[in-house]
């Protein structure tokens, strides 16, 4: 059972309750990634926060206008819109569970929108920019560039997440097919093809790699893990968001440039060159293909090409 700890604003005993059974059945009926429950966890505990400050101290007397308070008070603070979309999910699947427990007789979260998060299209670089980016990383000037090099272009190449390749292990990368088994969101299994540059790269990297794991003490705890930090353990997601900047910013790109940033190239440069929309839900591990569709309004030379040949007045 994930551990509950203690939120800014003490909670009462039966809030802290309702909790704890929401996050086992986050975990063991809807099978939901550890990442995930525990971003659902805060967002329920903020919420717990808004229903104490309105003198809310029993769940059973959650209502609509609590949530949109909840909802509004975020927007004060200027979260941003996919913080808020996914606070709101929180709590619209802590009500569901509490209809579920019978604590409450109908969902009060039903009725409320989500914020339109997809009004904002996502940051897209172009294929020469992210060659100049993924070429960043100097052998001469930074013993672990071929580290770093190989990051990038797998994350380019494959459109994995930061969190992915955080935990993907060196055997699951199969160099003679060319293809990598990747765990992603809710524990879910998917293959992925590995462009031939990017395997390139993964080979030049492999020998940093057994030094770093030759030198560390002890090494077995990353002995599996693909990417290893200085000190030979797994890295973790955040150097790998941290490696991305870092090179972005010698290149003068924007702040806003990030691991997600090149999964959107990678995603946006299969469809521009004519791949179906279900295969890029499949390799981007996507559940809905309602989230993959965004990457359908982003370019627009595809779509204007595609109006041109195929409309009788083009």
């Amino acid at each position: 059972m994930m551990p509950t700890p203690a939120p800014d604003t003490p909670l009462p005993h039966e809030m802290l309750l309702h909790l704890r059974g929401f996050l086992d059945y986050l975990q063991a009926e809807c099978g939901l990634a550890k990442n995930t429950r525990l971003a659902y966890r805060r967002d329920v505990q903020k919420f717990f926060e808004t229903l104490l400050d309105r003198g809310v101290v029993d769940v059973a007397g959650v209502q609509t206008p609590h949530i949109t308070a909840f909802m509004k008070r975020l927007r004060a603070k200027k979260s941003a819109d996919s913080s808020v979309a996914r606070a709101l999910a929180a709590v619209r699947m802590f009500c569901r569970y509490l209809v579920l427990q019978r604590v409450i007789a109908a969902d009060p979260s039903e009725i409320i929108q989500a914020p339109s998060k997809w009004n904002r299209l996502p940051a897209i670089l172009n294929d020469p920019t992210v060659r100049g980016l993924i070429d960043s990383p100097a052998a001469g000037q930074d013993p672990f560039a071929p580290r770093d090099r190989a990051i990038l272009s797998l994350l380019y190449a494959s459109g994995l997440r930061a969190s992915e390749i955080a935990q993907l292990p060196l055997q699951n990368v199969d160099f003679t097919v060319g293809v990598a088994r990747v765990l992603g969101k809710g524990s879910k299994e998917r293959v992925v093809p590995v462009a031939r540059q990017a395997l390139d790269d993964l080979r030049r990297y492999l020998p940093l790699r057994e030094q770093l794991l030759a030198e560390a003490t002890p090494a077995p705890a990353a002995a599996a893990v693909l990417f290893v930090s200085r000190r030979g353990r797994p890295l973790p997601r955040e150097d790998i968001f941290r490696i991305v900047r870092k090179y972005a910013r010698r290149l003068g790109l924007p702040g806003n440039v990030s691991p997600h940033t090149l999964r959107h190239c990678f995603a946006t440069q299969l469809l521009s060159h004519g791949a179906d929309l279900r295969s890029v839900q499949e390799m981007l591990g996507h559940a809905d293909i309602a989230t993959t569709q965004i990457y359908t309004h982003v370019d627009a030379n595809r779509l204007r090409s595609v109006h041109k040949k195929f409309h009788p007045r083009g």
